[in-house]
This record gives C-alpha cells, sequence and structure tokens, in this order.
C-alpha cells in the first residue's frame, strides 16, 4: 500500500501531469460549459429567425455565428405554457388567432407578438376560428455540448464557386461578404462562406449552407445582386448603373450618431441612431433632386422631413427605409448622410445591434452588385439523416478502435502499469481535441473528424516508442530519464514530420481540406506538448519504483 501511495503521490505532484489535468479540465469546460444551468437545460433553442417575420419585428434575433451552441437563446414559455420539446412549440405556434398577443419567455428576454389582422372581410365570423398565422422562429432541441457540426453532420449544401476572372484578394473578400449579405437577406441561418485558393492558385469561395436544399441555394446564386434606391417608386440610384461612389467605413465619417446618440424608453429598453456618409454620382444626385422637387414637407417634433422615404431594396427585397430631411429637397447633393437605427435590452446590447445594422447596410450599398461574376463549381447536398447516421458509426467505430487498441497494448506488453496510462493519455488527447474545437469554434466534420483519428494514430505511436524506449532501458539498467529524453527526441522528430506534410492539405482542394490539416496539427501538437510528456513521466515513475 505504501508503494501505492508514494507512487500516486509522485505521479500527481508531477508538474507535467498536473498541465494536463489542468488542460483536460478547461478542456471539459469548453465543451459542457462553466454555468451549470446549462447542463439540463429545457426549453427549445432558437435555430434562426425568418427575416421580416413577426418574431423578428418583436425584436427576437437569429443567434449570432459566434454564439456557442449551449449559450443560444432558449424559448423556455409561450402564455405561460412551459415549452417540454419541439412538438409542443410547433404546436402552440402553428394555429394562433388573428389580432391576438403572444407572450414569449425566453433566456434572455420577453418578448411580446402582436398577430395582425390578415382579412379583414372575415372579422365578422366565428372569434374560436383559428388562422394559419407563422411567427418565423425556427427552434431546435437545446445543445448538449459546446462541439459545432460541421454539413456532413448537421446536413445542408455546400457551393463551391469561382470567379470567372482574376481578382484581388481584397475583391474575393468583398464578394464574399455580398454573398453573405445576400443570403441573409432572405433567411437563411447557418451561412458560413469563406474565401479560398488551391496550390496552383486558383481562387474559390465556399458557402455551406445548414437546411437548404439544392434547388433553394441555386436560385439565390443565379440572381444579379442588384441593389437599388427608389424614393416615391423611383429609382434614384442603383449598384447596377454605378451611382453610388464611395461609402465611408471610417471612423470619422461613420458611426453612433453623436447627435442623436442612445436613449431609453420608459421600459428600460434602448434605441441607438446610426449615421455614415456616402458619395452619390452626378448623374444620381440630379435624379434624385428631380424626383423630391414635387415631394411635400411634414414635420415630426422639430425636424422636417420629406413626404416619402428612401426605401433601399436587394433583389426586390425591401431591406430599410430611411427619412428623407426636407433641405435636400430638389437638390442635386452628391455628398449625403444614411442614418438609421438599432435597439436592445441593455445600452451595450443597442450600440451592438445598430452597429451591426450599419455594417450590414454600407454591406449592402458597397456589394449590392458582385463585384466580379461567379461560377458554380460544385454542389453537395447532405441529408441531417444521413449525417446523424454518420456520426453514430463514427461514434461506434471510434469505441471499437479504442477498445481493440487497449487489447493490443495489453497484449504487447502485459503490463497494466503500461496500457492503462496509455489508454488514459489516449483519451486525454481526444478531449483536449474537442476542447479546442469547442473554445474556437471549429467546425467538426468529416474531415475534421478523420484529423481527429490521425492525430489519435500518431499518439498511440509515439507512446508505444515511449513505453519501449522506456522498457528496455529498465532492461538495459541503464538510466531511464536518458532513454525518456531519446524517445521524447524521436516523438519531436516525427511531430515536425508531420506538420511539415500536413501543411500542403491546408491549401489543396480549394481549403476542403483544411479541417483535416488543421485538427491533424491541432491534436499533435496538444499530445506532443503536453500529454506525451505526462506519459513519459508517468511511465518513468512506474518503473522507477520496481528497481
Amino acid at each position: 500500500m505504501k508503494k501505492i501511495a508514494s507512487k500516486t503521490k509522485q505521479i500527481f505532484t508531477n508538474f507535467r501531469v498536473i498541465l494536463l489535468i489542468v488542460f483536460v479540465l478547461f478542456a471539459l469546460t469548453s465543451i459542457f460549459t462553466i454555468n451549470p444551468t446549462n447542463w439540463f437545460a429545457d426549453g427549445v433553442t432558437i435555430q434562426s429567425v425568418e427575416a421580416d417575420s413577426l418574431a423578428q419585428q418583436a425584436g427576437i434575433l437569429s443567434p449570432d455565428g459566434g454564439t456557442t451552441p449551449m449559450q443560444k437563446e432558449r424559448i423556455l414559455e409561450i402564455d405561460g405554457t412551459k415549452i417540454t420539446s419541439i412538438e409542443q412549440f410547433y404546436e402552440l405556434t402553428t394555429n394562433i388567432q388573428e389580432q391576438t398577443a403572444v407572450r414569449i419567455t425566453s433566456t434572455s428576454a420577453n418578448y411580446l407578438i402582436l398577430t395582425p389582422l390578415l382579412n379583414e372581410s372575415n372579422s365578422n365570423e366565428s372569434n374560436t376560428q383559428l388562422t394559419q398565422i407563422d411567427l418565423g422562429i425556427n427552434v431546435v432541441e437545446p445543445a448538449k455540448n459546446n462541439l459545432r457540426k460541421g454539413l456532413d453532420l448537421a446536413g445542408g449544401t455546400r457551393v463551391l464557386l469561382t470567379p470567372t476572372e482574376r481578382v484581388s484578394d481584397e475583391t474575393l473578400e468583398v464578394t464574399a461578404e455580398s454573398l453573405y449579405e445576400r443570403l441573409n437577406v432572405y433567411g437563411l441561418s447557418d451561412i458560413s462562406i469563406t474565401p479560398a485558393s488551391d496550390l496552383a492558385g486558383d481562387q474559390y469561395i465556399i458557402i455551406e449552407i445548414a437546411g437548404a436544399t439544392q434547388t433553394e441555394v441555386e436560385e439565390l446564386l443565379s440572381k444579379q445582386g442588384k441593389f437599388e434606391a427608389q424614393i416615391a417608386n423611383q429609382t434614384v440610384f442603383s449598384s447596377a448603373n454605378d451611382d453610388i461612389n464611395y461609402v465611408c467605413r471610417s471612423a470619422d465619417c461613420s458611426g453612433i450618431d453623436p447627435q442623436r446618440g442612445c436613449q431609453a424608453n420608459q421600459e428600460g429598453a434602448y434605441a441607438c441612431s446610426f449615421f455614415f456618409s456616402i458619395s452619390l454620382s452626378a448623374e444620381a444626385a440630379q435624379k434624385q433632386a428631380d424626383v423630391t422637387q414635387t415631394l411635400d414637407v411634414e414635420y415630426s417634433g422639430t425636424s422636417r422631413y420629406l413626404s416619402e422615404d428612401l426605401i433601399l431594396y436587394l433583389d426586390d427585397e425591401e431591406v430599410d427605409s430611411l427619412r428623407i430631411g426636407a433641405e435636400l429637397q430638389g437638390r442635386a447633393i452628391t455628398d449625403i448622410s444614411i442614418s438609421g437605427s438599432g435597439a436592445g435590452i441593455s445600452q451595450e446590447a443597442a450600440i451592438e445591434d445598430t452597429l451591426n445594422n450599419m455594417r450590414r447596410l454600407q454591406t449592402i450599398l458597397i456589394t449590392g452588385s458582385l463585384p466580379v461574376e461567379l461560377e458554380i463549381v460544385k454542389i453537395d447536398t447532405i441529408s441531417p439523416a444521413l449525417g446523424e447516421e454518420f456520426l453514430s458509426n463514427l461514434t461506434l467505430v471510434a469505441i471499437i478502435a479504442i477498445l481493440a487498441v487497449f487489447t493490443t497494448i495489453m497484449v504487447r506488453y502485459r503490463k497494466p502499469k503500461i496500457a492503462i496510462p496509455m489508454s488514459i493519455i489516449m483519451l486525454s488527447e481526444i478531449i483536449l481535441i474537442l476542447g479546442f474545437a469547442a473554445l474556437v469554434g471549429w467546425n467538426l466534420d468529416l474531415a475534421a473528424l478523420a484529423g481527429i483519428i490521425i492525430a489519435a494514430g500518431t499518439g498511440v505511436d509515439h507512446l508505444i516508442i515511449i513505453s519501449d524506449e522506456t522498457l528496455r532501458g529498465e532492461k538495459q539498467a541503464t538510466k531511464l530519464k536518458a532513454k525518456v529524453k531519446a524517445a521524447m527526441g524521436i516523438v519531436m522528430g516525427a511531430y515536425f514530420t508531420t506538420v511539415v506534410g500536413m501543411m500542403p492539405l491546408w491549401f489543396a482542394g480549394a481549403g476542403l481540406l483544411k479541417g483535416f490539416a488543421f485538427t491533424t496539427i491541432i491534436g499533435i501538437t496538444l499530445g506532443v506538448f503536453i500529454a506525451r510528456p505526462a506519459y513519459a513521466n508517468i511511465v518513468k515513475i512506474l518503473l522507477e519504483q520496481d528497481e
């Protein structure tokens, strides 16, 4: 018993082992979050909110791309009824009566949705008749961890686009921003758009959209990206005609409006205003002057505005409406200021929402029409059911592989003091990789999971090298420290070789293999610098006690 206690004390007071334990705990925290209230989450998670829906008008927004799965907003109650399943949520929201108030309680706020009167001719009909009113909220089961599933596992559509001509990296980035805005305007959620290039220097844009079919994506990408601004149903400037010469995005001519700032309402919520300047062509300025010449002037408090608003359209879909100051009536002004607003339950949230609205509108003005023509190279559509089957099979294969490796190690060494620590280190390396993926928001697709398998495989090889060298030192009565050092030298050499071999895959296949390369490099890095040195120290301690 004294030997066991001595071994245990030496192991758990060893710096390398302590470092491994700290990193494993941190990884588990990243995967499952530190907030215990999220471990047994109730309600349903908001997956997306359709554009211009009743829910969005009430202030319910689609989750931000940077929000971890377990931190996404959840709907807890509808009109006082606790939500326990997706079926119950849709049962309560599928048939809603006209002109009623729907109260939704979520983990973030309380919302009040007022349903409209859809058809006045039906107003004399029985009040008990229910009408199909869609709130525009799509929900999923609450996440059990913070691991993000890639398209291969969650289902959806992947599109590979290429420009018809060579463009600069900046133009490719702007094009990607424009595509994101266009897809976002049409209410699609969980969008990932990434500029990429291959080893030959060919340029691509990779679009991944969860829950969208191939037909829907092809239809959206075939649109021209036409942006128009209309006053009284007349187009005054358009991106198709190069009417917009410049859109300010710097701090000196854009941001929170210093004159109006942020204000709180009676309910305690905040609303903020933004501004930014744009420059129109002379022709567009004159057209605007001609259209506004005959408009009436209206008063709103102490401010004077024209009777018609400036309506902004993207692909014939209205995206914003702006008031026009009366001082612009009939004047051909090329430099004008665009304004808008945002809101939130706190001043910080209102400022963030306002700036997001501003950047969104700036992007529309800059990139309403794509800077370059794109061609569809490839479209892949994966069903969610197939993704679930992939995940189930991979989980089963992983369990079988771990058991097979453990059995092989036991047969090979016939020493539990070698096999058990080696198996624990293998599991810890997988936890470290998954924890890092959860921390940085890396999507786990099939390529990334293959990278985890490769990292685990190289880990087993390195652990066997360490074990063999250490046992050889024990048999030859040489110093274990020297043998462990020699083994780690071999491991480091193999590590750098693997990293160099993975780098070309980072760019190969238009970046589609980046997940494989990234996960492999991260996995072996965490193993070589954290997990495997801890194993070497554990084995050395265990064998030294037997001498």
